[in-house]
């Protein structure tokens, strides 16, 4: 730098010396340095041409100025006298004016007395060096004598430093002067126009004058240049360049202007030439030729001294730009190392899995591709560096360090990602090895489980088992983990403590298990050689030999010999008891390895519960960033399609919400019962209302489903999946949280098999009727939601307890014959929805479409008031129908369930609404009575505390209950009277008049066979089933027959018809097979009728605690109702 501005310094200082030089030859060549006159400045007087300088020469070369003949010579002011001679004795060099001058005085038509007086002015007032004075004297007879006398006797007044001669002809004249040096006017042949030689002079000073201007600009701009500090960014550094780069050419144009005038000076000058090659140029012409020639040079020279000092600025500017810009990126460079560098650093895991290590090396192969572009311009950087460097660039102590700099980094980035990346290898090999050994441990734990105990009690079943263990062994060479130490100092680079605890468990469990597997060859072993003695075995139920041992078959009939086999039978029996110890002692001890394995199948649902709970959060995740993340960045827009913008809410629901749930709390929960796998009830049972948002998520599938189908085809969605690298499409992933809340009853279930007998097994089952009672109410919400023309608010209905599709009957009292008639033939297809206050009555209705498109809908027709509502259980000629009856029976409602175990389901759930209410109008009842005691005194027959008979007839309330009416009438009555000798159930109130005395009301099953009200059967057609896609909830293998359908939890199927003994003919979606299947394992994915049913029958019968038995009696039961139209 110090340099470069050293060189800079020097070029100026040369700059300014030749220009200098140029603005003094110019005023030297001009003679401004003797005589600063200008023709511009005395134009006037020189126009009046009383002398002129006509370029004619004397014999010596002396310069001729000749003074015309001008009437107002005496009048020229002497200021104007003595300008125009100084000015006319300036023009000639310096050589011709050292000769000194010729004057010839033109005075042939003047008088004496004008010639004395002329030439004495001129004597007076000339300026320079005088040769000759030559004077032609009036031609006039009389003049002429006059002026020859006169000069005789005046000879002294005419002194001066040359001679004057006084001349009377122009001959004479030419004989001092040639004639060629002679204008015309005193008879010679010179050349010579005054205005021309005047426009010459004008020019030519002009010229001169711009030639030294423009020196004098160039030297300043060249200084102003030199003197410009030099910024420190880019865009200052380059506006300079910009503006010195116009400036400069400016003064380009200019000197070309400059240019431009001496030539056409130039050819001015030569012009006379051009027209006559033969045309001799007097020796002021060619002065003046000489003149503008040597002014060109000069302006040559100029330009030359700017450019050459130009180039060099030019040169500093543009490598100073070339700095900031180098300076710029570097900064920009190593700002995003040190991002990338610092991203990598939080590389710092080795993964809990090998699906993880293997996802983890995937984000770091996408990092290092991403990075690489980084390290490619840094490293592209460097190298322009380099470059500059070599190109001989003023900063190099500045760009050196910054391009060693470069290159470390993008080294030191590279050593560590390749470290890394051997970390997360040798992770990966790691983890694999120790899934290898935990498969093999749960293969052998599967094996020592599935070896039946009554098998292995003969000599074939026991060497068999024994065989099977034998065999599985040998597999674990290649399986298990072989020294702990060598596996610790192999991987002593990537073991931080959690990952050392995990392999010390591995290993711990690896050694329990071949454990295991020793205790089990032991007792195989005893078992295989005690069948070598000729003792019948028996294989009694271990629980009979700890309750009360017995001889076996063969000691009885020992006992049943004759008297000479006695002593024979005595030592059966003795080694018959020694064997029944043996195979005691063996069988205590397969009942504790039993146990042993339960505790580890116990484990091994805890360790899939949790790694599946892990993966699950991980793919929520990848979703969210890959996914939803991605719709809010700006790069992506571009690639969504408009019916996807601003839709990221719809198509991925509250995914975020569940994500959180169990990434911050019931993952973390979970893992704290790793150590107490049958205790993990208890976790669900406190996290169980933070289940119900699934509720929301699904009730958004079908909107979700429908945006997806729209926009699947989009290519921000395609984008995305290859950024993830996944080979399951979006709508994959989406359906993945409602596959992981049906997995959990699984697990559950899975758990309880295996802890009937631990601490933890009511919470397990509490929480595995739980999480049924949440699918189950999910299912029901997504039925509810469908519910169209319903005019008030669904919420103030209380919670929905039931839901399904029936066939109902109508029978009112009041109404046209043949439309009770019709009705009772004519069944109609309706979807019930039992609510804790009012149960509804829809119109199903299928949509066109595909998968959630093909969801149904429910047209609202009709709803019951609980409060006034009542049942009758059974209906005479079908196990499946029930009533539900209104207004004392003025309306009756004849339901035909698809099956005895729905109906029988629904009637309780009935029966439950009912008798809350009941309880709770009876309690209010009683509240007003007891505040009436304090003013009013009672009847005798009232009570307002049960009793005894009071305590019976509520009893009886479980099983019935009386006419609505009379319901009605409780509630809204001061007090109640009640004959509990007399009444099955609840007497009317007073002012109950319509009610029928032969009511059934809430009957027994005994009292339903005889009811009068009974409907024959044959009424109802089969039910039409709803095709529609599954979610399978629990495995079926083949086994169940020909055409059974193998399916796995979690499968998606597809409902093609019905069979008979609740087994439907589907379609696998992920194997694309078809078979039978239970209708009890499969989960519609957003509720279609039979699945909502078998979900509500089979679930809630094993479950209904999930159900809220506190609904309330309402003051309020009148209701208009309209007649269901099909």
């Amino acid at each position: 730098m110090r340099f470069w501005l050293r060189n800079e310094e020097m070029a100026l200082e040369e700059m300014v010396q030749r220009l200098n030089a140029v603005s003094q030859d110019t005023d030297e060549i001009m003679h401004q340095d003797i005589a600063p006159l200008c023709a511009a400045d005395i134009e006037d007087q020189l126009k009046k041409q009383f002398a002129y300088l006509s370029g004619g020469r004397g014999q010596d070369g002396c310069p001729v100025i000749t003074f015309p003949d001008y009437p107002a010579f005496s009048e020229i002011p002497e200021k104007e006298f003595q300008n125009v001679l100084t000015y006319l004795t300036s023009i000639p060099s310096l050589q011709d004016t050292g000769i000194g001058f010729i004057l010839v005085i033109d005075r042939r038509q003047d008088k004496w007395t004008s010639v004395k007086a002329s030439v004495l002015r001129i004597a007076a007032s000339f300026p320079g060096n005088l040769q000759l004075v030559l004077v032609l004297r009036p031609t006039g007879f009389l003049q002429r004598t006059l002026s020859d006398i006169a000069f005789k006797f005046n000879r002294d007044e005419f002194k001066m430093k040359v001679p004057i001669i006084m001349l009377s002809s122009v001959p004479e004249l030419q004989s001092y002067i040639d004639k060629t040096q002679l204008t015309e006017d005193l008879g010679g042949t010179l050349d010579y126009c005054h205005s021309r030689w005047l426009s010459h002079r004008t020019a030519i000073e002009s010229f001169a004058l711009m030639v030294k201007q423009t020196a004098q600009m160039l030297q300043s701009f060249g200084t102003e240049l030199a003197e410009t500090e030099l910024p420190n960014d880019v865009q200052s550094t380059s506006s300079i360049l910009s503006a010195h780069t116009e400036k400069k050419g400016k003064m380009k144009e200019d000197m070309m202007l400059a240019l431009k005038e001496g030539h056409t000076i130039l050819e001015s000058i030569r012009e006379p030439l051009a027209k006559n090659p033969e045309y001799n140029l007097n020796q002021d012409q060619l002065d003046n030729q000489t003149t503008v020639q040597r002014l060109l040079d000069q302006l040559g020279e100029t330009e030359a001294a700017f450019d050459e000092f130009w180039a060099k600025h030019q040169q500093k500017l543009e490598q100073c730009l070339q700095l900031r810009n180098f300076e710029q990126n570097f900064r920009e460079v190593k700002a995003i190392l040190d991002v990338v560098s610092e991203k990598l650093s939080t590389f710092t895991d080795v993964g809990n899995s090998y699906a993880h290590v293997e996802h983890m090396l995937k984000d770091l192969a996408s990092f290092e591709e991403k990075s690489n572009e980084a390290v490619e311009k840094a490293r592209a950087l460097s190298l322009e560096g380099n470059q500059l460097i070599q190109s001989k660039h003023y900063a190099v102590d500045s760009i050196l360090p910054k391009c060693n700099e470069l290159q470390n980094l993008c080294d030191e980035f590279t050593a560590e990602m390749g470290k890394r990346r051997d970390l997360l290898h040798q992770s990966l090999e790691l983890h694999s090895l120790l899934e290898k050994s935990m498969k093999w441990c749960d293969e052998g734990i599967y094996l020592l489980a599935s070896q039946p105990v009554d098998k292995c009690q003969s000599q074939d079943g026991a060497e068999s088992a024994l065989q099977e263990i034998e065999k599985f062994l040998d597999t674990g060479t290649r399986n298990k983990i072989q020294e702990l130490n060598k596996v610790y100092k192999e991987y002593e680079s990537i073991l931080n403590p959690d990952l050392k605890e995990h392999v010390q468990k591995v290993f711990q469990k690896q050694e329990s298990m071949e454990e295991m597997f020793q205790k089990r060859q032991v007792s195989l072993k005893k078992l295989a050689a005690k069948q070598t003695r000729p003792v019948q075995p028996v294989a009694p139920r271990p629980e009979a030999f700890t309750k009360s041992p017995c001889p076996s078959p063969g000691l009885r009939r020992g006992s049943e010999n004759s008297s000479e086999n006695n002593m024979r039978g005595k030592g059966n029996y003795r080694r018959a008891k020694s064997e029944m110890s043996d195979i005691q002692q063996s069988r205590s001890g397969s009942v504790m390895d039993d146990e042993e394995n339960l505790a580890i199948l116990r484990r091994h649902v805890m360790n899939e519960l949790i790694e599946t709970e892990r993966a699950y959060v991980e793919e929520l995740l990848c979703v969210l960033e890959g996914y939803a993340a991605e719709m809010d960045n700006p790069l992506m827009t571009h690639l969504i399609s408009p019916a996807l913008q601003n839709k990221k809410d719809v198509l991925f629901g509250n995914m975020e919400e569940i994500y959180h749930f169990h990434n911050r709390i019931f993952l973390r929960e979970l893992e704290n019962y790793i150590d107490y796998p049958e205790l993990v009830g208890r976790c669900f049972l406190e996290r169980m209302e933070d289940f119900q948002i699934y509720e929301k998520y699904c009730q958004n599938k079908p909107r979700s489903e429908s945006l997806w189908r729209q926009c699947s085809d989009c290519l921000f969605f395609q984008e995305c999946q290859k950024k993830l690298d996944h080979k399951l499409s979006l709508d994959s992933y989406l359906l993945k949280p409602v596959q992981r809340i049906t997995k959990y009853q699984l697990l559950l279930k899975e758990m309880l098999k295996y802890s009937k007998n631990c601490e933890g097994a009511e919470d397990l089952q509490e929480a595995l009727t739980s999480i049924l009672g949440i699918l189950k109410a999910v299912n029901d919400s997504m039925h509810l939601i469908a519910i169209t023309g319903y005019d008030g608010n669904l919420n103030d209905l209380g919670k929905l307890l039931m839901q399904g599709s029936f066939s109902v009957w109508t029978d009112h009292k009041k109404g046209h014959a043949k439309v009770k008639d019709l009705a009772r033939f004519k069944p109609m297809q309706r979807h019930l929805f039992l609510h804790e206050k009012a149960v509804l009555f829809c119109k199903k209705r299928e949509e066109n479409g595909e998968g959630y498109e093909k969801a149904p809908s429910y047209s609202y027709k009709q709803s019951l008031n609980m409060t006034s509502v009542g049942i009758t259980e059974n209906v005479k000629g079908d196990v499946k129908k029930f009533e539900i009856w209104y207004n004392a029976r003025e309306e009756v409602y004849i339901i035909q369930a698809p099956t005895p175990e729905i109906k029988a389901t629904w009637v309780n759930e009935i029966r439950k609404v009912l008798t809350s209410q009941l309880q709770a109008c009876r309690e209010a009842s009683q509240h007003r009575a007891l505040e009436q005691t304090q003013s009013l005194p009672l009847p005798a027959s009232s009570n307002t505390s049960p009793s005894k008979n009071q305590t019976k007839n509520i009893k009886k309330l479980e099983e019935r209950k009386m006419d609505p009416a009379s319901l009605e009438g409780y509630v809204n009555s001061a007090s109640v009277t009640k004959n509990p000798d007399k009444s099955k159930g609840w007497t009317k109130t007073s002012h109950s008049l319509d009610a029928s005395e032969d009511n059934d009301g809430w009957s027994s099953t005994e009292e339903a066979l005889n009811s009068s009200d009974a409907e024959e059967e044959g009424g109802a057609g089969p039910r039409k089933l709803v095709p529609g896609k599954y979610t399978v909830v629990a495995d079926h293998d083949e086994k169940g027959g020909p055409e059974a359908l193998a399916v796995k939890s979690g499968d998606i199927v597809e409902l093609l018809h019905e069979g008979e003994e609740g087994l439907w003919f589907v379609k696998n979606l992920t194997t694309s097979k078809e078979g039978w299947v239970p209708a009890s394992n499969l989960l519609a994915l957003i509720g279609n009728s039979k699945s909502a049913q078998s979900l509500s029958s089979s679930e809630s019968g094993t479950g209904s605690t999930f159900l809220s038995s506190s609904s309330s009696c309402s003051e309020s039961c009148n209701a208009t109702f309209s007649d269901i139209k099909g």
